[in-house]
């Protein structure tokens, strides 16, 4: 654990303290804030352009793209990820075209840690922090990917255990988990969107101007609220084991239901100093764990509908199943890059360097989030949606016996539905 400062000798009173409690309060009701609005603001201008994208899927490199850009556009993979298990169990997408859409939708929910890192980019060495803490979940989404995705084609090593493990999940049913942050945020924002008449640009302006205000509030009290004790608690305890990191990342994320905004959390810390790259590093992994339980429980929910061994059944088997893949993909990913040492620090040094890049020209920062995850995608998306590639990832027991749910909803209802002449 890094010394302590001067500072951090002095203890405050107790209702300094309190004070500043219920203003960190107000400050993150705002960052929460503008988290939402942004995520709306993309909905308004690109929410229809997502759900497009999402039923483009004509080849698993297409697909994975398409999920990289839906979710950058909308800025949540839990959004992402719950449309395309509702897709695959209206029957409006097939297994195989939504097993890479959730897999790039790991990598296009990093954008607003990045968007984030930019409310620093006028102080250079909070920045360059920032910077870093901000990329280092798009440096291990990107490795993630980069090594399981061809494993996947070729071996279905994804696909296969999220089948098995169907089974005994598409009996439970599943409850909708109310996000108590989206509680109290929806409302707000619901209130601002309504001011500016809907405007999708509007809203992505007061979105911006949410965030830029609430991080300069933010790392400032952040500063004054973790010195000494409390910065010991995050050092000694919450961040201070890996394992306990990546636990309390997944917990946090499960309970807000948004990787989004647990992710970002930690890039103000960064920036501010108070937490180090490595230490987030185990904290991001279990977000992207956490947050792949909102499409799960999504998912068993459409599955539990329907009488047993009709389409809607079927299909909902289907959506457990890409839900399953994303939770098995991202546990994979953790098994690669987290125990071992020398892998580990990959995405870390990887995320320090492009901090130092950033630096040097802000331009590039801005250049990367525009490349990264909405030029790169689109391109690839374009010029390879005509390419024939073969994906066939193993279906549950009782899709193999029955009906498949990759069938679309129109074609198997049809037939379902057409009386018997005679």
């Amino acid at each position: 654990m890094k010394p302590l400062s001067e500072a951090s000798k002095t203890t405050p009173s107790p209702q300094d303290q309190l004070l500043r409690f219920l203003l960190l309060a107000l400050v993150l009701v705002m960052f929460f804030t503008s988290l939402e609005l942004m995520g709306d603001s993309f909905k308004l201008m690109g929410g229809g352009l997502a759900e497009s994208l999402l039923k483009m899927t004509s080849n698993p490199f297409v697909g994975l793209f398409i999920g990289i850009l839906a979710t950058s556009l909308v800025q949540s993979s839990s959004t992402t990820t719950t449309l395309t298990v509702s897709l695959v169990a209206a029957g409006a997408l097939d297994i195989a075209g939504a097993i890479p859409i959730v897999m790039g939708a790991n990598i296009g929910t990093s954008v607003t840690n990045t968007i984030v890192s930019l409310g620093s980019v006028t102080r250079k060495e909070e920045f360059r922090r920032a910077m870093a803490g901000a990329t280092v979940q798009d440096f291990f989404n990107f490795l993630a990917v980069a090594v399981l995705f061809p494993l996947e084609l070729m071996f279905q090593v994804v696909s296969t255990p999220a089948a098995y493990f169907t089974e005994s999940l598409t009996n439970l049913g599943g409850t909708q988990l109310l996000s108590p942050v989206k509680q109290i945020t929806e409302p707000i924002a619901g209130f601002l969107i309504a001011a500016t008449g809907e405007s999708g640009i509007l809203v992505l302006l007061a979105g911006l101007g949410l965030l830029f205000l609430s991080l300069r509030f933010l790392v400032k009290l952040l500063k004054s609220l973790v010195l000494g004790r409390s910065e010991r608690m995050l050092h000694d305890y919450i961040f201070g084991h890996p394992v306990v990191s990546m636990l309390f990342g997944v917990g946090l994320t499960f309970l807000v239901q948004s990787s989004s905004i647990t992710t970002s959390l930690t890039v103000p810390l960064v920036g501010a100093g108070i937490l180090t790259v490595t230490q987030i590093y185990p904290f991001v992994l279990g977000a992207n764990v956490g947050t792949t339980m909102t499409a799960i429980l999504a998912a068993l929910v459409l599955s539990s509908s329907g009488a047993p061994g009709s389409v809607e059944a079927l299909q909902g088997i289907a959506a457990v199943k890409v839900a399953l893949a994303h939770l098995f993909f991202n546990v994979y990913g953790i098994a690669l890059f987290l125990p071992i040492d020398q892998l580990r620090r990959i995405p870390i040094r990887l995320a320090e360097k492009l901090g130092d890049w950033a630096v040097t020209n802000r331009a590039y920062a801005i250049g990367y989030i525009a490349a990264v995850f909405f030029a790169i995608p689109l391109l690839t998306i374009l010029s390879t949606r005509n390419l024939e590639m073969s994906y066939d990832p193993p279906k549950p027991e009782r899709l193999e016996q029955m009906a498949p749910a990759s069938a679309p909803t129109s074609e198997v209802e049809a037939e379902r539905l057409t009386p018997v002449k005679g």
